[in-house]
């Protein structure tokens, strides 16, 4: 599905002979100090022909439901915005910011619950965080990228990680479209075109979650549609790639506090469908060569670069619609392209379920409070001055984005040399290995 994953001809004793990662860079054979039978002969039980064939079961069984479900949930999250043009505001009466305080309320179950629904994933299995969706949509994102982590090696994940959340790419263009068909129903058995947009919007989410409750996946050493080699091949690559899962391991408040220890209203929907799609196609290729080179932190500079670049243009062009309307796709294609490749960079260098479980949730978490910001960067009293703070604001959080990234992969060169250097017999038992996650001293950060 994701192309063909190249393997490596050599033998992994040749490798051992050869000097340890000199360049800081991801170390593919981390897994080598976990004592698996199983991992020696990874090649020898599944030949690179038929593992291409069990990873593209994977990919059709895992990414396709998980970007739907995301698609839906975003595009359910951001049709007020929509409503918004064909009538909410006006017929509700809404003034000042309390449009805006209705967006925010959203964020403040979304931020609270990250970590809590990561922690009843693992307890819960994946399928029934559907349950947690009904509630509240806190789970679903974190959850997915935990889920789509503990499939996939770290230098398969990326074009992974950017075709789901290319889903939301796909929820703006599809959502422009589609309020764009809907709004045409306007007074419509006597309902304006927002209240249609909420209808029929939320009863395709409905008959998809129910549907979907079913098929979800698992995660690998619970997958019934995997045969019992297929499952214990996929947990020895893993293990190769990033260590012990510790799958059978629970996850509690201690790990929690280790973790961070460490124009027309036609007219606009129509023309928010192209920079959208132009951001999944740009975000495809940056993920297609942060896998094939395995690097991340150069593919997060470049995208960010290009949205600076963008806002810059929105900020400082006010009589141009042409430039202001391609400044749009910079900032788009530059945004949603960075995204993906943060979050799996930061959650792929999390080694074990309860680590990554915790950190994931953290990480978005963290971030989702830019969605109660966000709210009130662009309010009806800037149109004067052509929303220059909320523009200013963007800038200001893209650019201390690009400094964390910067801080971020120092960090993990130096931890990497540091490792390096230290002794590499500590006689840490197994357990202990399992317990430290990323931490164990064997283990080797992907920059």
């Amino acid at each position: 599905m994701f192309g063909r994953e190249k393997k490596n001809s050599s033998s992994e004793s040749s490798l051992r002979n050869e000097p340890q990662f000199p360049n800081n860079y991801y170390d593919p054979y981390i897994g080598r100090a976990v004592n698996n039978e199983n991992d020696d002969d990874l090649h020898l039980q599944f030949p690179p022909s038929r593992e291409r064939r069990l990873l593209t079961k994977i990919d059709i069984r895992v990414i396709p439901v998980l970007s739907i479900i995301y698609l839906l949930a975003f595009l359910d999250r951001t049709n007020i915005a929509n409503a918004s043009v064909f009538g909410l505001q006006d017929e509700l009466a809404l003034k000042n910011t309390q449009y805006n305080t209705a967006l925010t309320i959203f964020f403040v179950p979304y931020i609270v619950f990250e970590i809590p629904s990561n922690i009843l994933l693992k307890k819960l299995k994946p399928h029934a965080t559907r349950f947690l969706l009904g509630l509240a949509e806190t789970g679903m994102f974190p959850g997915s990228f935990y889920l789509i982590g503990m499939w996939y090696r770290r230098f398969e994940a990326q074009k992974r990680y950017s075709f789901f959340f290319g889903s939301t790419s796909l929820a703006g263009a599809f959502g422009g479209l589609l309020a764009s068909a809907i709004g045409k129903m306007d007074y419509m058995n006597g309902y304006r075109g927002w209240r249609w947009i909420f209808i029929l919007e939320g009863v395709l989410t409905a008959v998809v979650a129910i549907v979907f409750f079913f098929i979800i996946p698992d995660f690998p050493e619970n997958a019934k549609w995997l045969d019992e080699e297929e499952r214990t091949h996929i947990q020895a690559r893993l293990r190769k790639d990033q260590g012990d899962s510790a799958a059978e391991r629970s996850i509690g408040f201690r790990d929690v506090i280790n973790v961070f220890k460490d124009y027309k209203p036609i007219q606009t929907q129509f023309h928010s469908v192209p920079p959208w799609a132009a951001s999944f196609t740009f975000a495809m290729i940056v993920a297609y060569f942060s896998d094939k080179l395995k690097h991340r932190f150069a593919f997060t500079i470049l995208p960010i670069s290009l949205a600076i670049a963008g806002f810059a243009i929105l900020i400082n062009v006010h009589n141009n619609h042409r430039l202001q309307y391609g400044a749009l796709f910079m900032v788009t294609m530059g945004v949603y392209s960075a995204m993906p490749v943060i979050v799996c960079w930061f959650n792929m260098n999390l080694g074990g379920h309860h680590r990554r479980a915790v950190g994931t949730a953290w990480q978005i978490g963290f971030g989702n409070i830019g969605g109660i910001i966000a709210t009130y960067s662009f309010l009806p009293r800037d149109k004067p001055k052509f929303y220059r703070p909320g523009y200013a604001i963007c800038i200001s959080f893209i650019c201390l984005s690009a400094v964390g990234c910067v801080v971020y992969a120092g960090s993990l060169v130096v931890q990497n040399r540091r490792r390096e250097r230290a002794p590499r017999n500590l006689g840490l038992t197994q357990y202990e290995k399992t317990e430290m996650g990323d931490m164990n001293p064997e283990y080797r950060y992907l920059l």
